[in-house]
Order: structure tokens, then sequence, then C-alpha cells
């Protein structure tokens, strides 16, 4: 019998193909297999914050994506989900678009003014200051398995967001002096895609495991005028056949990196809800000195990715088949209640201001902390995914 190729698409034009393919498959059949890109859009004065992501997967037909916004304790969250048949190349979702105006310099972000909430936004993205750049790639096996969990590869990118954003009829102005982006791009085989099927070997509790995720893009403007980015990527798990994973470094205009060797954090989080309070991160550079950026957290408001399917929400995941077009959202006044918290998971942004040495700088900190951790006042009781 012979192959069949997929179908044409218009991204097949381009003299970009690494597979004997259209661009409308992918080498293997993992349905965990996800392009996904996400971002955050917030106000230095911690008032108000977007958070958005868009995600393709090719081998279960689907897109979905969400677009919400923190304000304090408040958040507003509008999702969708599509059939990927017979348009891969449109990357959009009902109300939510994402268009690259310029490659890896500006894209443009909307979301429509909907019936599910009152919130609407259309902004573009500027990185031309300091470009994108890849992380090491990430690659982890099952934990007491084989299968290949997660193989992919990101970038992320810092720097300004220009447009406008409506709240409950309310228009707020976004600009390159009050506002700041830090977005991410990233495919291969990825962790939370799907339910598990049903006759697989039962997966053990990772919420048990004590467990110190951080990861964060940060932008400074120096005094001159000119930018730098900081980055790192942090995983430590506190269990026997772990070994803990650090990356991370200062990225510069022209393209170059300085990478840092390892990272002691010295954060504090709040022990009821586990949200990040602020603290200290000791970075060591190549040359063995030491680096110490004090972290500031800005406000309450900050995204929590869970309302975007993040580890799972009202029980479907990423990628999860929901018909040939569907939106739902809500409403939560206060996402800092425990019980809350719980469903809608630990993992969030949290607007930061920084300081290294003389200069300050804006990120997005993205934290994760399981398990009981007593030098913390981290207890058992307040654990959760």
């Amino acid at each position: 019998m012979s192959r069949t190729d997929s179908m044409l698409v218009p991204s097949d034009e381009g003299f970009n193909h690494q597979i004997a393919d259209t661009f409308a498959a992918v080498l293997q059949s993992d349905r965990s297999w996800t392009e996904k890109v996400c971002g955050s859009i917030f106000k230095k004065d911690g008032s108000l914050q977007i958070g958005w992501g868009i995600g393709k997967y090719l081998n279960r037909n689907v897109m979905d994506g969400y677009a919400g916004v923190s304000r304090g304790v408040e958040q507003w969250t509008v999702r969708a989900s599509r059939i990927l048949f017979p348009t891969p190349d449109v990357i959009g979702v009902g109300p939510i678009h994402y268009e690259v105006l310029e490659p890896l310099k500006k894209i443009r972000i909307r979301l429509d003014e909907n019936d599910t909430q009152p919130i609407a936004f259309d902004i573009v993205l500027d990185g031309s200051v300091i470009p994108p750049f890849l992380e090491n790639h990430e690659f982890r096996r099952q934990t007491f398995g084989f299968r290949t969990e997660t193989d992919l590869c990101r970038y992320h990118q810092v720097g300004t967001a220009r447009g406008w954003l409506k709240i409950d009829g309310v228009k707020h102005d976004i600009n390159p002096d009050d506002w700041c982006m830090t977005r991410d791009h990233s495919w291969g085989v990825r962790y939370g895609v799907g339910n598990e099927p049903l006759d697989l070997m039962p997966g053990i509790d990772s919420s048990q495991l004590p467990m110190h995720f951080l990861w964060s893009p940060m932008r400074f403007v120096k005094p001159d005028g000119s930018q730098y980015s900081l980055h790192h990527f942090y995983l430590n798990v506190n269990f026997p056949g772990f070994d803990p994973v650090f990356h991370g470094g200062e990225e510069k205009p022209d393209g170059t990196r300085i990478s840092f060797k390892s990272l002691t954090p010295e954060l504090v989080y709040d022990s009821n809800n586990r949200r990040l309070k602020g603290g200290l991160l000791h970075f060591m550079e190549n040359d063995d000195s030491k680096r110490t950026l004090k972290i500031e957290v800005v406000s309450d408001t900050g995204f929590h990715l869970g309302t975007g399917l993040y580890f799972g929400y009202k029980g479907f995941h990423h990628g999860s088949w929901r018909g040939e077009l569907h939106v739902d959202g809500e409403y939560i006044a206060d996402c800092s209640v425990f019980d809350t918290a719980k469903d809608i998971h630990q993992i969030r942004d949290c607007i930061i201001k920084i300081t290294d040495g003389d200069n300050i700088g804006w990120g997005n900190y993205q934290t994760i902390i399981l398990g009981e951790w007593p030098d913390l006042q981290l207890t058992k009781e307040s654990n959760f995914i």
C-alpha cells in the first residue's frame, strides 16, 4: 500500500521543510505533540496583567487558546477550542487571534469583544531591541518508566507593548513606557496534553514530591538607555534519581549570552496559597563571581495559568477535543483564597521588580513549589499542584 502525504498548506510554499511531508504533519504520531506560544503583558505598577496562549496539536486535530486579565486578586478568562482541519496554518481560535508582523521581532495578539467575558484587547508586542533566545532543550522521561514525557525546544523574548485593553467597557491605554511583555514559543512532545488513557499504569502523585520550579525572563534598561535581559530555568526535585536542572544567563541585544553556572534561591512564599512574596536570587557566574538579584513582588496581580488548562481545569486539558468550535470562560473574584487557588493551580504569572546592582528591571516570574518545606514554613496541609 502506498503512503499518503498530508494536505498542502500555505507554509509549504516556503523553503523550510525538514521532513518528507507537508507542514500539515509532524514526523511522529505521539498525541502529546504540541506547538505552543504564550505570554504575559503587564503594567509596571502591578495594576493590570494580560495572560494569553495558543496551542496547536496536529496529532489531535485541535487548536485551543486562552486570553485573560488579572487585576489584583480578580481574574477573567476566555477559552476557545476548534477543529484544526482544514486550516492548520491559521493561528487563532474563536475570538483569540495571533499574527506575526515581523518574525522574531513583532507580533500582534488580539481578543475580540465576546459574549463570554467583558474583556477585549488588541496589542502589538515589540521585541526589536533584544532578540529571542533559545533555552536548553527540555527532555525528561516518565517517573519510574521509559516513555519520553517531555522533549521540546523553547525560546523566550522580552520587550514592550502597545495597544489597548477593555474591561467592563472601560478602555485602558497600553504604551511602551508603562507596560512590558514576555513571551515564549515551544514545540515538541509536551506534558499535560489530554487525559491519560485508562489502561496505563497509574502515575505517581507528583504533587507529593518536594519540588521547586522557577522560570523567568526579565528586562532591564540601564540609566544610559541600553538594555539587556536575564533569564533562568530552575528545577530541583528532592527525590532519589532526580538531578537538579538549571540554565540561565545575561542576554544582550547583539544576540550573545553570558551563561551562569548555578542558582541558589532565597525566596519567600505565602504559607497559605504558596504565592511568591519576594526574596533574593544568588547566581554564580562562569568566573565564579556571585551576582545577587533582589526580587520584589509588585502587587497581588498575576494570571493563574490553570484557567488556561495548565495541569487541567474543569475536567479538560490542553488539546482536549471540544468539537468544531467551543468558547467558554469565567470570572473569579478572588484567586488568593486557598480552595480557589487549589482549583486553578499553583503555576501563575507574578509581576516583579528586580534590582541588579545599579540597574532596575521588570519581569514575569513563574513558580511551583510542591511538598513540605519546613525551612520555608510550607506544610503538608498547604500543598497542592
